[in-house]
């Protein structure tokens, strides 16, 4: 049954996108399962193992709709509350840089810092200024005095030439920039490379759709020459958008040696690979299904294939059809026995017009219904044709009829059928998506699903026809064309993949290949355990063109057939083709005549020489020697197999060598609700929309510039009222990263809400301040000491200073095992919790005190805190760092010209300010700090400072209190703080109230004259009793039956500090409301007023 929300408003509207959201289903890997653009392996074996994976995928996809509802009903119910909470925000003043500044040139530091925080303002000039100096190669480091031996090298993720920023590639640059500027920073020789990927079949649309826009007409109005030119031009022109971006994102690659998957280097790497490859017999022809796009007349790989998940009958446009067509429905039909009859075998199937290409019809050989008929034959109806009734134990008996039509020509499970008992392969529908002339006049040349209708009239007709139902259903669509993807048997170029896929699997086993996180271990040696072979090649024009040649030769008529028997060789050029073909025929060159191979490789296969095809290979000298193998390949967990395996493969296969030795793998990116990202939800976010700012009118103007139906349109538009009713806010480069990195990208996929990035906005602020704050206490003739230098001796400075060495150490750790949201925690703890909120409000007294040493000591300690704090931030928001960094004073000439290349703060550096006694200390001052204030908010006091007293039966603590007096008092606000001894038991005097540190420490606060007990005694026991209704009906959820099933483990975290967070706040009411009952005792207020 439906959810009872689904007849809200808000459910309808939700309800009516759960198809969109299931568009993007669970897809084949590469070199793994057997998938529509791979060959399979024979054998009982293999039909089994095929049979398991669909059942497999047909419980994911349950399982995934199950999920998808779940969200549903969160995402509404939380609709359902009201948004003036996180989707409020207040528009911050902009500020821009406007000193007159060359590209290129070092911005103007000398001008004073804004009052607060501005992206604009702070991300201004510096990229034109870090690029022109050279600090993102590798050769810059011969110039860092910190200089290491080891090198750094790893290569983007080329994103495609048509791509626009998504938060995919904010989350890689984020990650990769981060790790590539820590390790710059600690002296190591780093280079970066930054590519785009020629993108065969998206490129190719778009320039197409160009073509019939501007100028009305198709590809084939021109020669391929001509319409290559056109895809180049448009290269020119928009290619290099996607760099640009990557610029604003503060990516410091090294752009003097970016590479195009099509540039003349880098295709003469992929012809020499083909080569390669097919010289030792990894690469071969052959007829096989493949995954193919009727719109596109091209086979395209499972990355292009996107599944529908159909709930039954539904209505779609397909590319070429004149008419809407109906998917999501069974038909069943009968087949008459040959020569009785009155016999007859009924089939169910969701592709009627494919049953002229039926060659055979199974049962499940213990089926008792279907025994009579063993061994038998069918007559077809329409091409007369005998199918044998065949048996097969991998017939599920009570799917369907249980009798299953074979047609080996259009479907996977059915090739591998057709193999084992050597049934015949009769291909009814062509490369252009109508029905070929094994049909039958009739058919023939009629659009398929034109004629399924026909082929349904006509079972009718004959009396055969026996109905139709809704049936749930996967329906693959071409992702670039839209659609529907055919399973069609081409003569295709595959790659032999086992002996590669062997390879790889043993250098995980073997520990020379690291896999983070290591649970992808699991999924790596399942799919390469069933590697199949793979299809590269595309019927396309822009892409590699293979280089491969049919040779045909005058007088030599074996050399006439076509398709996979003819002879092909493959050469780096024409001359050396001619050459291979000379010596296999044994005739003279002139003799011989070649015809290349008009298709292109898969995008794929190019983008799997990325790493050393970059590097100059095969070329060996230069980058190559120097920067290969790679030290890491990062990038997101979907590209697994489709990618990285394929590096590995080829790597491993062309150059000797794993072309990295760890791969890291990140969670994807969703919506704040965890669904999809997709346009036609509307909770797609544009990383610069979150980078610039974007108002609600804006966001909704690109709907219509897309490529959406206007009822996708509507739906779009309508989520993002829902999710930015007031637009997304200006949030910078810096925060952008920070939270993207602040998340657990090694687990669970990221959900990734605005206010996330706008809490981080702030913090930049924070940061801002504390940093202005430290310009202004060091003035202008401060003499800088450097870090090993500052050693003071006043606690409170050694404490901050403890606590950043112990920052260092943590991010240093955490950044070597990639745990980047670690280190973003602990340098988000230090700067907000130990250095503004606590140390920076402690040390005000002290700049004010006259204490001239003093006074020197703090602002050594305020220049070394901000100094290495910034550069422990600096990987992660380089713009802002930089801005301020280069404002601090520096202790020495010699010093780095930039942050970005100024070392990072290690453990080793800052040792001799390791002091764990002091910090445990401060942890015991801190603890009661927090008792003070706690009893502050309790009875709302805004500015006074009453007289405190800490009254401590312990020794040691009593001790550390002693030690953090001037802290303790300032940070507590109070009037003046006096320690004493335990006074259990003794009479509070007039006016005074009691609060409880620990079991040893007891808080004393005089608040004579501040409140007034017969106003604040009835408040807080109303609000008390308010929580005493929350922690009850928090209480009453967590006890309902299925809860610990059927709530996300993330709820019940929240819930149970909920519930934690309460009881602390009753528990101080309660001690409040007991003393402050006291005072009104002693006060004449009368007891009722207490009690109630």
């Amino acid at each position: 049954m439906a959810p009872s929300w689904l007849s809200s408003p808000a459910g309808r509207t939700v309800s009516s996108f759960r198809r969109l959201l299931l568009r993007s289903g669970p897809r084949a890997a590469p070199c793994g399962r057997r998938s529509s653009s791979q060959t399979s392996k024979s054998g009982p074996e293999g039909l089994e193992r095929r049979m398991t994976q669909l059942q497999n995928k047909a419980a994911k996809r349950r399982r995934q709709q199950e999920r998808m509802e779940a969200i549903e009903t969160r995402v509404v119910q939380r609709q359902e509350v009201s948004q003036d909470g996180a989707k409020k925000w207040t528009p911050k003043e902009v500020v821009l840089y406007e000193i007159p500044t060359a590209a290129g040139q070092k911005k103007d530091t000398s001008v004073p810092l804004p009052a607060s925080y501005s992206p604009r303002y702070v991300e201004a000039a510096w990229y034109e200024w870090w690029e022109k100096e050279g600090f993102f190669k590798p050769e810059y480091q011969s110039q860092q005095p910190h200089r290491k031996p080891e090198t750094f090298s790893l290569c983007i993720p080329p994103p495609n030439v048509t791509g626009a920023l998504h938060l995919g590639h904010a989350l890689t640059v984020a990650i990769e920039d981060a790790l590539v500027r820590w390790r710059r920073m600690q002296g190591c020789r780093v280079l970066w490379v930054p590519g785009s990927d020629h993108a065969g079949i998206a490129t190719q649309v778009v320039v197409e759709r160009r073509l019939w826009t501007e100028r009305g007409i198709r590809r084939q109005d021109l020669t391929r020459g001509a319409f290559l030119a056109e895809v180049w031009k448009w290269k020119e022109e928009k290619g290099d958008e996607i760099f640009r971006q990557l610029k604003a994102l503060g990516a410091s690659l090294d752009w003097d040696r970016l590479r195009f998957t099509m540039d003349v280097g880098f295709s003469a790497a992929v012809t020499e690979a083909f080569v390669r490859l097919h010289e030792d017999g990894l690469v071969y022809r052959a007829q096989r299904l493949v995954n193919w796009s009727c719109a596109l007349r091209s086979a395209i790989s499972d990355m292009e294939v996107e599944t529908q998940q159909l709930q039954g009958r539904t209505v779609l446009r397909v590319p070429g059809c004149p008419v809407p067509v109906a998917f999501g429905l069974l038909f069943t039909f009968v087949y008459k026995v040959d020569r009785q009859e009155d016999e007859e075998l009924s089939v169910a199937t969701t592709r009627p017009e494919t049953m002229l290409g039926d060659v055979a019809v199974a049962v499940h050989p213990d089926d008792p219904r279907f025994m009579p008929l063993h061994g038998k034959r069918l007559r077809h109806p329409f091409t007369g044709r005998l199918l044998p009734v065949i048996t097969d134990p991998l017939v599920v008996r009570d799917m369907g009829t249980g009798a299953v039509k074979v047609t080996p020509a259009h479907s996977h499970a059915d090739y591998e059928l057709g193999k084992q008992h050597g049934l015949p392969l009769v291909s009814v529908i062509g490369e252009d998506g109508v029905m070929t002339a094994e049909c039958g006049d009739w058919l023939q040349g009629q659009n398929r699903f034109v004629a399924r209708e026909k082929v349904v009239s006509a079972l009718k007709e004959r009396g055969l026809y026996r109905g139709v139902k809704d049936h749930a259903m996967p329906l693959p669509l071409c992702s670039r064309s839209g659609d529907v993807v055919e399973n069609l048997l081409k003569s295709q170029w595959f790659l032999r993949c086992e002996e590669m896929a062997q390879r790889a699997l043993e250098a995980v086993e073997l520990g020379r290949l690291k896999l983070t996180p290591k649970f992808h271990e699991k999924n790596w040696r399942t799919w390469l355990s069933n590697v199949s072979d793979w299809c590269i090649s595309r019927q396309l024009w822009w892409g590699h063109q293979i280089p491969a040649y049919r040779v045909t030769a005058s007088g030599s008529s074996d050399l006439s057939r076509g398709g996979s028997d003819a002879l092909w060789v493959a050469g780096r050029t024409e001359a050396e083709a001619r050459r291979k073909a000379s010596e296999i025929l044994r005739k003279p060159a002139e003799e011989v005549e070649l015809t290349r191979d008009a298709d292109v490789l898969d995008t794929w296969f190019s983008s799997a020489l990325f790493p050393f095809a970059a590097l100059g290979w095969p070329h060996e000298a230069g980058d190559l020697r120097e920067f290969y193998p790679n030290s890491l390949l990062e990038t997101g967990s979907d590209l697994l197999f489709f990618w990285v395996a394929r590096m590995v493969m080829l790597g491993k296969q062309l150059t000797g060598e794993l072309p990295f030795s760890q791969v890291f793998l990140h969670s994807l990116v969703r919506d704040a609700h965890s669904r999809k990202m997709s346009k036609s939800l509307g909770n797609v976010v544009d990383p610069l929309d979150v980078i610039r700012g974007a108002t609600l009118q804006e966001l909704q103007g690109r709907l219509g510039a897309g490529n959406l139906d206007p009822h996708e349109v509507a739906i779009a538009a309508e989520g993002q009222r829902r999710e930015f009713p007031r637009g997304i806010p200006e949030c910078g480069t810096d925060a952008l990263r920070f939270a993207l990195c602040s998340h657990r990208v090694q687990g669970d996929d990221i959900s990734l809400d605005v206010a996330a990035v706008l809490s981080a906005r702030h913090f930049c602020n924070k940061v801002w301040n504390a940093v202005r704050f430290t310009l202004g206490a060091l003035g202008e003739r401060f003499a800088p000491r450097t870090s090993e230098e500052v050693c003071p001796s006043f606690p409170t400075d050694r404490w901050i200073l403890s606590r950043l060495y112990h920052t260092a150490a943590d991010c240093g750790q955490r950044f070597g095992e990639y745990e980047l949201h670690l280190a973003t925690a602990a340098i988000h703890h230090f700067w907000l919790h130990n250095f503004c909120d606590v140390y920076l409000e402690s040390v005000k007294p002290v700049l004010q005190s006259g204490d001239e040493s003093r006074i020197l000591q703090t602002c050594q300690t305020l220049l070394s805190c901000a100094d290495l704090g910034l550069r422990l931030l600096s990987p992660f928001m380089p713009f802002l760092t930089e801005e301020l960094w280069q404002r601090l004073p520096k202790p020495e000439a010699g010093s780095p010209p930039s942050i970005c290349v100024a070392t990072y703060p290690s453990a080793g550096q800052l040792s001799h300010w390791r002091c764990p006694a002091l910090e445990a200390d401060f942890v015991q001052a801190q603890e009661a700090v927090r008792a003070v204030r706690a009893m502050r908010t309790t009875y709302r006091l805004t500015r006074a400072r009453p007289p405190v007293y800490l009254a401590c039966s312990e020794p040691a603590p009593r001790r550390a209190y002693e030690t953090f007096r001037e802290p303790l008092q300032t940070l507590s606000l109070a009037g003046s703080l006096e320690l004493l001894p335990s006074s259990k038991g003794a009479e509070l005097p007039v006016g005074w109230v009691r609060g409880t540190v620990n079991a040893h420490t007891e808080v004393y606060m005089d608040l004579q004259g501040l409140v007034d007990p017969e106003v604040e005694l009835p408040r807080l026991a109303a609000h008390k009793k308010k929580l005493e209704g929350q922690i009850a009906e928090l209480l009453a959820r967590t006890q309902v039956s299925g809860y610990q099933e059927k709530v996300s483990p993330r709820a019940q975290a929240e819930d149970k500090q909920k519930i934690s967070a309460i009881r602390t706040e009753l528990a101080h009411l309660a001690q409040a409301l007991q003393s402050l009952g006291h005072v009104g005792a002693r006060l004449g207020t009368p007891p009722a007023a207490a009690e109630e």
